[in-house]
């Protein structure tokens, strides 16, 4: 029976709650919805679906699902059951294994079959397994990171099928215990039969030479190496006494050549390497890593000071950018030069600033304006004018939601890039806010490191109040655990993160914090509560000294600190950061519109000090220099001699839009081009000549509007709504689409083709494998449909590559144009 109708039984006799449970685990089987279970159990079997399901499995369930693929033929109907499983998997006992079988079950990544004839009573009465069909396509070559069978490499590997029977008869000849054959499937199944048993591959192995052991130890994960010349030949009869550890196993055929670079260690070898175990290192509970500790304290100051360091920062940040922004490249991000400039005005690092930049970006503090292509800081910015703590979880739920990686700024291209669509050139790194720190699954590895940090928190709780020290290495030895299929993303990542949430105080002194706590409880309420208990308040004074510098003793508040750095250069590093006045600062306050008296009286209200005589000098004598020169700018220039016109022009309002300037007794400046001022001026009555003609270019400027509100995380949906739940409940009992339910809607739209093409498709699997004719209904251009009888030789890329036995020709289909797919059992020679 096709695997996908047996699924499709299995999961109608199902109860709801069981389905409920399996949308929970499973969401993408019901987005959209489907409209009967054989959609659903087409859907499960996907290739797509699977693979996102196999990401959530633990080591002890995909150990337990790679056992059950290795041990089980769904061509042949061959099922295994939990007893099967055990004595392939070392230390599992049957209900461990039963239970992991039924957890799989209930995810729909294995079906109950009926048992393999030949069996006993009571072997019969066992319950037995088949995985998914595509479980095969998902694992990929090497499950349990075992190597392909002789039989299977003399089939795929026609350099070794044409040696094979050479090898066979030199080992026979060389006394070895094998049996000789005449074809290559025969020389197979004799070496198979050869190292069929670990005390037969010990006592092949008691002769090899020095080093061997340490060889095949490499192989203990992984079934394919790296050899030079691993196509060279070796012969067993002409060996000499220094013979190496790789020509002596490539001539017994202990390792198979798969190219000039790259051998195999085929599945019988290596699950006798392994004492006759697939699984060698079956454990239901998580490894405990080895951890130091640090006092709350610590920890707690540890995580508000980086807290404070980061929002101090992010405000510099937005001053540097509003003061000048952000030049881009061409290729797109923000250059190094122009990284150097703001790591200097913050008094940071180049990869710090970086990293900053990327938080202002994906919580849109800072824009990218498409006219001057450039990142500025958006007008009227509410993140201003929140209080701290506020703006703290602004800056958390963006990070928590965004897919982006910060720290891969300044890091190579092609190494932190590697496995993403988008690549830049060779040698270069990644910049600032370009494409090249683009992650889709960040947001997923963030929320998992959380959890997981949160996890081994509570573990390694200790009673006096210390709290866990957690490394990258803690973290992903747990996450390669509960997720193995995840592990080199997480291997990418995980120490970016743990860099990020240690600014933004998530981490403390290398222990999660409180405020980590809450956000991997989902709790952000409480996190905002506990922030706003210990977090120092923001400083509303500076310590003013005689050399010209202020001091803030503090954090201090966002609007005084910009101000501040209006009138003042800032120094140094950390909270207690140095102001430094002289002549260019207090020029460049004055350039603003403010004048000595005003930054005199605001330097008053703000000092814990009285104001030195050198910076009240400073102050008054720069101001008294300046504005002597004047430079303005001006589009256009009315001039007339009657004064009283110009006096009632500049106080009427309908001329307000031209921004009207009056430099002279008879002379007005306008910031309007003179040809709308001139057509401005005869709209109120009066008659103008325009004594220079308007520019012919006319420029059509393009504003981003400003999305309002702060950025809200939500963490990414495990589960569907309950009322698509219901919806598509209601549609597989037959009830009828619920009104209120998307899913239902969407269910009794879709057509029934997906049943279809999944069932096409599993029928043509199975043909290629086991070299069987097919009878395909095929569309041509023009919509004429014809049946042939073919065999189908491999399926890619929206393609199947068919032979016709009669022509003996080979072609290529599109899938598409399949319309169904009907199994013979002739089988070609």
């Amino acid at each position: 029976m096709s695997l996908i109708r047996a699924l499709s039984k299995e999961l109608q006799a199902r109860s709801d709650d069981s389905l409920r449970a399996l949308f929970c685990a499973r969401p993408d089987l019901i987005s959209p919805g489907v409209p009967d279970f054989a959609a659903l159990a087409a859907r499960a079997s996907g290739r797509v679906s699977v693979q996102r399901a196999l990401e959530r499995l633990n080591r002890p369930q995909m150990q337990v699902l790679e056992t059950l693929h290795l041990c089980t033929n769904a061509d042949t109907g061959h099922s295994a059951s939990a007893v099967m499983l055990k004595k392939l998997i070392n230390g599992a006992t049957v209900a461990a294994v039963d239970r992991l079988l039924k957890s799989l079950q209930d995810l729909a990544l294995v079906h109950r079959a009926d048992p393999p004839h030949g069996l006993n009573a009571a072997a019969a009465k066992q319950r037995h397994y088949l995985p998914v069909g595509s479980l095969k396509d998902v694992i990929g070559i090497y499950p349990a990171g075992l190597g392909r069978s002789y039989t299977e490499l003399v089939r795929l590997q026609p350099a070794f099928a044409q040696r094979v029977v050479q090898l066979v008869g030199e080992l026979h000849r060389s006394g070895a215990a094998i049996s000789p054959a005449t074809t290559p499937m025969e020389a197979a199944l004799s070496l198979q039969h050869w190292t069929a048993t670990p005390e037969s591959v010990r006592a092949i192995l008691a002769a090899a030479p020095d080093r061997t052991t340490a060889l095949l130890a490499r192989f203990g994960n992984w079934a394919m190496g790296a050899v030079p010349q691993a196509q060279r030949r070796a012969s067993v009869l002409h060996e000499s006494s220094d013979v190496g550890p790789v020509d002596w196993l490539l001539a017994r055929g202990l390792l198979v050549p798969l190219d000039a670079a790259h051998v195999e260690l085929p599945h019988s070898v290596g699950v006798a390497l392994r004492g006759g175990f697939v699984i060698e290192d079956f454990s239901l509970v998580p490894p405990v890593p080895r951890l130091g500790h640090t006092s709350a304290g610590l920890r707690r100051n540890a995580a508000l000071g980086a807290i404070a360091e980061t929002l101090r920062l992010v405000n510099e940040l937005l001053y540097t950018v509003h003061e000048q922004p952000l030049a881009t490249l061409r290729s797109g991000g923000v250059g190094v030069r122009e990284m150097k400039r703001l790591s200097d005005s913050l008094r940071i690092g180049v990869n710090e600033a970086g990293v900053l930049a990327e938080f202002c970006g994906m919580a849109g503090l800072l824009r990218l304006d498409v006219d001057s292509s450039a990142w500025v800081q958006p007008p009227q910015l509410e993140w201003l004018a929140l209080p701290r703590q506020e703006q703290w979880l602004w800056l958390v739920n963006a990070w928590l939601a965004s897919e982006r990686a910060p720290s891969l700024v300044g890091q190579p291209v092609n190494a932190a890039a590697a496995g993403q669509a988008h690549r830049g050139a060779a040698g270069t790194t990644i910049n600032a806010l370009s494409a090249e720190a683009q992650r889709p699954d960040a947001p997923v590895v963030r929320r998992r490191v959380l959890e997981i940090l949160h996890e081994l928190t509570l573990e390694a709780a200790a009673p006096d109040g210390q709290a866990p020290v957690l490394d990258a290495a803690a973290v992903l030895e747990r996450a390669e655990w509960a997720q193995p299929r995840m592990a080199r993303r997480f291997s990418s990542l995980i120490r970016g993160i743990l860099s990020e949430a240690e600014m933004l105080g998530l981490i403390g002194s290398g222990a999660l914090s409180q405020l980590g706590a809450a956000i991997a409880a989902e709790q952000p309420d409480e996190a905002l509560g506990i922030l706003g208990e210990h977090l120092p308040a923001a400083l509303q004074h500076v310590l003013l000294q005689a050399d010209l510098t202020a001091v803030a003793p503090g954090y201090l508040d966002p609007e005084l600190s910009d101000r501040l750095l209006t009138m003042a250069a800032a120094e140094g590093q950390g909270p207690a950061t140095i102001y430094r006045f002289s002549v260019d600062s207090v020029r460049r306050a004055l350039d603003a519109g403010q004048d000595a008296a005003a930054m005199l009286d605001f330097l008053r209200r703000h000092s814990a000090t009285a104001i030195p005589q050198p910076l009240q000098y400073l102050i008054e004598d720069t101001a008294a220099r300046h504005s002597r020169l004047r430079v303005g700018a001006a589009a256009s220039f009315i001039q007339s001699e009657d004064e009283t016109a110009l006096l009632e022009l500049l106080n009427a309002p309908a001329a307000a839009g031209l921004g009207l300037v009056r430099i002279a007794p008879t002379v007005v400046v306008s910031h309007a081009a003179p040809r709308d001022t001139a057509q401005a001026l005869r709209a109120l009555g009066l008659s103008p000549v325009l004594e220079e003609a308007a520019s012919a270019v006319v420029r059509l400027r393009r504003s981003t509007p400003v999305t309002g509100g702060r950025p809200v995380y939500t963490a990414p949906r495990t589960a569907p709504p309950d009322a698509d739940i219901d919806a598509q409940l209601a549609v597989l009992r037959g009830d009828g689409p619920v009104a209120a339910g998307p899913a239902a809607q969407a269910a009794a739209a879709a057509p029934g083709s997906e049943e279809a093409t999944q069932l096409g498709l599993e029928t043509l699997l199975k043909a290629i494998r086991l070299k069987q004719r097919v009878v395909m209904n095929v569309v041509d251009s023009l919509g004429n449909a014809s049946r042939e009888s073919v065999v189908p030789v491999a399926v890619n890329g929206g393609r199947v590559r068919v032979f016709d036995p009669d022509k003996e020709t080979e072609r290529v289909l599109s899938i598409h144009r399949i319309i169904d797919v009907e199994a013979t059992e002739e089988l070609l020679q």
